[in-house]
């Protein structure tokens, strides 16, 4: 019989079946190129400390490329890439990641949660780019080949697709890191998904200030590489007692419980990295600001009354107050003792105590007629929104100082700090309404019933409550929250640190974020006050606290104190020896 030759296919696959029988391995890739490959992926790693150096367009479509060249179920590629270079949006991306590493450090074992607080899990802020990968779920599964069986078959394609990326990122030289600190909602709210589109997460991606020889949650002792030979199955799943033992889980039965952006210096000193715990973390955000050299400071304390007082939720009277006031205005007040103490210059600010304005003191007092919050608003916008200017003002002034620390004087103020948590948490009053200084559970039953009333108020009136801080500000606040507020924004703007106190300075501090979340880069909470609520505000900023002494002492004592051990802080990193490089 005659043997013809072969017809040959222009495209497609050129090889016949006889040549792929004669050499099953010949499709392998030069032992070069498969050897890069093995390297590749041996080297990937989740970066999380980045340089600010741009990543040049070509190297960024070619690393996109290779993420859109992944395999995808019924070759839907659902991925879609969100490339994200506008400041704004990676300070509010990184406002909700501080805020969920704080959560689930939350629901961890405390050691673990010690530990996950040690460690750098997001450099939303200090990559130059974000990529978010966007799955589009809006095809029916049925609608695609391999989904119908598997519906989740187009996010596992996803995942490839941010394989493929990773690796091609690890060969130009780019670090990348995987940050998945997001409520999924929240994330796609950020970027205006629509229904029907989720992401996996937020990557960083940009030239790495780190070159880790092994993973870093391995280095940092969280959890070994499981050997090859305990995830490699048989045919089946082996009965017991063979059977392989569950992933480790650091979750505890249900109970409930920043960015580092200066390392190069605090690297170069002859002490282990981290040495000083969230004292460390606090000095890197200062010398990031540009503060390094500070050694000294100002204390902001804005005093008020508040007419909710009337209802009796508070153990003193209005006129501990202005006596307050007035101690503080002659330097002899808790707080401003605790200022002079530790190197602050204190300034005193009326923002509306009652009896007139108290002299000595900065006059930022309302002009329209305040309301006790349960029957009326507390302040008119008007005056909210001239206060809020006013503390701004003065915020870019005393900014110059480099480290502010706040405080503030008010009898009821924790009253409206539980109504004005409310608000901005949507939260129930009793979970952020405490005690108060000294008083009892009577009074504590009196403003818990003030608190309710004036947030159902609020709320019938605005459903939208949450999203509108001055509104918040304006129904349930007071002069004083609006003043410190103001100086919060006004300090962030002249690029200082603003050292945070209590429970009513953290929500002013809560109010400025939701106003600008890159606010939230220039924070160092000072302490956990005793307060019910203070936990959850400091949570929903994504800051830990440097101190955790159950004050209730208000007046900035706090803040002070915390100031105090930066200022010495800054200066052990002053004297300590350097190494070499």
């Amino acid at each position: 019989m005659s043997v013809w030759p072969r017809p040959v296919p222009l495209i497609g696959d050129r090889t016949s079946a006889s040549q792929r029988a004669a050499d099953p391995t010949g499709w392998a890739m030069p032992p070069s190129v498969r050897d890069a490959l093995y390297e590749v992926v041996a080297a990937r790693r989740d970066v999380r400390r980045f340089r600010p150096d741009p990543v040049p367009d070509d190297v960024l479509t070619r690393i996109l490329t290779a993420a859109h060249e992944a395999p995808s179920v019924g070759h839907s590629q659902p991925w879609r890439f969100v490339v994200v270079d506008d400041p704004e949006v990676r300070d509010r991306a990184a406002v909700l990641t501080d805020r969920e590493r704080l959560r689930q450090a939350g629901q961890l074992e405390p050691e673990a949660a010690r530990r996950l607080l040690d460690l750098q899990l997001e450099g939303v802020r200090e990559a130059p780019l974000g990529v978010v990968v966007c799955c589009d779920r809006r095809t029916a599964a049925a609608g695609v080949l391999g989904r119908a069986t598997f519906p989740d078959a187009d996010l596992w394609s996803c995942a490839t697709a941010i394989q493929n990326l990773w690796l091609a990122a690890r060969s130009e030289g780019l670090g990348l890191g995987w940050v998945t600190l997001f409520r999924p909602e929240d994330l796609a709210s950020l970027l205006g998904l629509p229904d029907g589109v989720v992401t996996l997460g937020w990557l960083c991606l940009g030239w790495p200030d780190e070159r880790p020889p092994a993973p870093g949650l391995e280095r940092a002792g969280w959890s070994r590489r499981s050997p090859l030979s305990s995830v490699v199955l048989a045919n089946r799943w082996p009965a017991h007692p063979d059977a392989p033992v569950p992933p480790d889980s650091r979750l505890r039965a249900p109970e409930p419980s920043a960015v580092v952006a200066a390392r190069d210096r605090a690297d170069r000193l002859l002490t282990p990295p981290g040495s000083l715990g969230v004292l460390d973390r606090a000095l890197d955000r200062l010398v990031a600001l540009g503060r390094g050299e500070v050694a000294d400071g100002v204390l902001v304390l804005a005093a008020a009354d508040h007419p909710v007082a009337a209802h009796r939720v508070s153990a003193y009277d209005l006129g501990i107050t202005r006596e307050v006031t007035r101690a503080a205005v002659h330097g002899s007040s808790l707080g401003s003792t605790a200022a002079r103490t530790v190197g602050l210059r204190p300034i005193v600010v009326d923002a509306g105590v009652a009896g007139g304005p108290i002299e000595g003191a900065t006059p930022l007092r309302p002009r329209d007629r305040r309301g006790d919050l349960v029957s009326q608003a507390a302040m008119s916008p008007a005056d909210t929104v001239r206060l809020l200017e006013a503390g701004r003002e003065l915020g870019r002034q005393v900014g110059g100082a480099g480290l502010v620390a706040l405080g503030e004087v008010g009898v009821a103020n924790t009253t409206v700090a539980a109504a004005v948590a409310c608000g901005l948490l949507d939260v129930d009053p009793a979970g952020v309404t405490g005690l108060g200084s000294g008083a009892d559970s009577a009074v504590l039953d009196r403003k818990l019933a003030v608190v309710a009333a004036a947030v159902q108020r609020v709320r019938q009136a605005a459903p939208g409550l949450a999203d509108d801080p001055v509104r918040v500000l304006a129904e349930l606040g007071g002069p004083d929250l609006a003043v410190l507020t103001g100086v919060t924004l006004g300090v962030a703007a002249a690029g200082a640190a603003v050292v945070l106190d209590g429970f009513v300075v953290s929500l002013a501090a809560l109010l400025a974020v939701r106003v600008e979340p890159a606010v939230q880069a220039s924070l160092i909470a000072g302490q956990r006050s005793r307060e019910v609520g203070h936990a959850q505000v400091l949570t929903d900023l994504g800051l830990e606290p440097l101190l955790d002494l159950r004050m209730r002492a208000g007046e900035g004592v706090g803040a002070a104190l915390a100031a105090g051990l930066l200022l010495d802080g800054l200066a052990l990193r002053r004297g300590t020896a350097r190494v070499d490089h």
